[in-house]
């Protein structure tokens, strides 16, 4: 995956938390529908940063960014900060 379509996927996914957000205040969506998908929608959000930050490090490092893949989900979700 190259950094121009992990934009575009980070942009979706960004799109669809603002539109979930409109969506719980126009009553369209219950707060726990809205909750649940945002989880979702964070987790696979933070794996993409994630993987865009590696594949940036990897190019200064000299490395291929497409050698490097996505961490799962669970992983990135338990970095120590």
């Amino acid at each position: 995956m190259d950094e121009k379509t992990l934009i575009h996927q980070i942009s979706t996914l960004v799109d669809e938390e603002h539109k979930l957000r409109t969506q719980l205040q126009a009553g369209k969506i219950t707060e726990q529908d809205e909750h649940d998908r945002l989880r979702a929608v964070e987790v696979q959000l933070d794996q993409l940063w994630d993987l865009m930050r590696r594949r940036r490090a990897a190019k200064l490092q000299g490395v291929s960014p497409d050698e490097v893949q996505a961490h799962s989900a669970d992983e990135v979700e338990h970095y120590l900060q």
